[in-house]
């Protein structure tokens, strides 16, 4: 099935995946810091300790989503949605009224919480999770969402925040949240598979409207089984690595152009390779994985990073910065779609949201840690161009070595 034939298949329910991952952007770091100065001066804050309560509220937020995010295999669709717009609602109106440095990081532990992390955990759930034969192409779809935010909605946000001051702007995005959000949401959801995964689920496509959950794709697997099943540790440092190089490669971005003799203008046009690439790669990793399966994409996802990483451990050329950006967006495009449908492949999808909830965390508390730990090489001397080829080493070796586990270790079942 092409990807047009699928969409206009299933329009509503897809459309429910892409537009919660755009929303979750009010959440998304991206966008939280394009306040951030504003926030630094009002709290009187230094550039660290702003930086401090962003990362403690960032890991709480990854903490609490282990427990939050199952919830999702228990509770109606419609009604955890729902909790958690409101959620989001209700911490864009907390920060827009912050007077305490404790309110301001309740505010963006709920922004990370409800936005960056539940948002989009609920898109990647349901579409793995109801779309079986065609998984990947409903989870690359969804991801679209994530660079049509960071496309979209900075240019909104600087022009409100340049009219109204950020404390409006905050009060304005809680009301875009509850009058727009919540009822396109609910909107998308009607007619759409909304009841407990435990309870049968219908194969009749004119009752469900879309390809239908097959009870027993695999054994299904609890969070506990996954946890004594080694695959899951030989999968891990494959899955967290891109969410850790990029962070911290991003975090610490000006360094990078002043050890390359970059400009940032140079740097900031190549977002846009990177968001295509990322786009574009995506999608074709949907097509392969329902061709092929997400297993057979786990041994070469990374490769496009190391050769990124590679790269700027030698060249210091301006198209350098280009083709790091484009490699690097490969990389995240398919593993975003591997993400997605990785673990409903191996493990099934009746505990899905469990499963994927702690997988999320344990990538949230990597990215709080990936700038610090970068910061501290920096400062003890450490060059960028011997962090990368580092980098470079290790995305190689977990790419042979993943290679070679698949060949000799039996993959199906739990």
């Amino acid at each position: 099935m092409s990807y047009l034939s699928f969409i206009l298949a299933n329009p509503r329910f897809l459309g429910f995946g892409l537009f919660l991952t755009f929303s979750s952007s009010f959440g998304q770091t991206f966008f939280i810091s394009l306040f951030g100065n504003e926030l630094r001066n009002d709290f009187g804050l230094s550039h660290g300790e702003f930086g401090g309560v962003y990362s403690l509220a960032t890991l709480s937020s990854g903490f609490f989503l282990i427990w939050v995010g199952r919830a999702i295999d228990r509770l109606d669709l419609r009604v955890f949605t729902g909790l958690v717009v409101l959620g989001l609602a209700g911490a864009s109106f907390t920060l827009a009224n912050a007077t305490s440095l404790l309110l301001l990081g309740l505010a963006i532990f709920g922004l990370r919480l409800f936005g960056q992390g539940l948002l989009g955990h609920i898109a990647m759930v349901c579409m793995a999770r109801y779309f079986e034969k065609a998984r990947g192409k409903a989870v690359s779809l969804a991801t679209l969402g994530y660079p049509l935010g960071e496309a979209a909605l900075p240019f909104m946000a600087i022009a409100v925040l340049g009219a109204y001051g950020w404390r409006a702007s905050w009060e304005f995005f809680a009301a875009a949240i509850l009058i727009l959000v919540f009822p396109i949401a609910m909107l998308l959801l009607r007619s759409s598979p909304h009841r407990n995964v435990t309870e049968p689920i219908t194969a009749d496509p004119k009752t469900s409207g879309h390809e239908s959950l097959r009870k027993a794709v695999t054994r299904e697997a609890s969070l506990s089984e996954v946890l004594r099943d080694s695959r899951f540790y030989l999968i891990l440092p494959a899955i967290l690595a891109p969410s850790f190089i990029t962070t911290g490669m991003f975090f610490h971005q000006r360094h990078l152009a002043d050890v390359k003799g970059w400009s940032l203008e140079l740097l900031a046009s190549a977002f846009v390779i990177f968001a295509i690439s990322q786009s574009l790669t995506g999608l074709s990793a949907g097509q392969a994985i329902d061709r092929f399966g997400a297993r057979r994409l786990l041994p070469v996802f990374l490769l496009p990073m190391g050769t990124a990483m590679l790269l700027l451990s030698f060249s210091d050329a301006s198209l350098s910065a280009q083709l790091y950006m484009l490699a690097t967006g490969a990389t995240a495009g398919a593993g975003a779609a591997l993400f997605g449908a990785l673990w409903a492949e191996l493990y099934g999808v009746r505990h899905l949201g469990a499963i994927r909830s702690f997988v999320t965390s344990l990538m949230v508390f990597s990215t709080a840690l990936s700038p610090p730990f970068m910061g501290l090489l920096f400062d003890a001397g450490i060059a960028f161009e011997s962090l990368t080829l580092g980098y470079f080493i290790y995305c190689f070796l977990v790419s042979g070595f993943l290679s070679l586990i698949l060949r000799r270790k039996a993959w199906s079942g739990v």
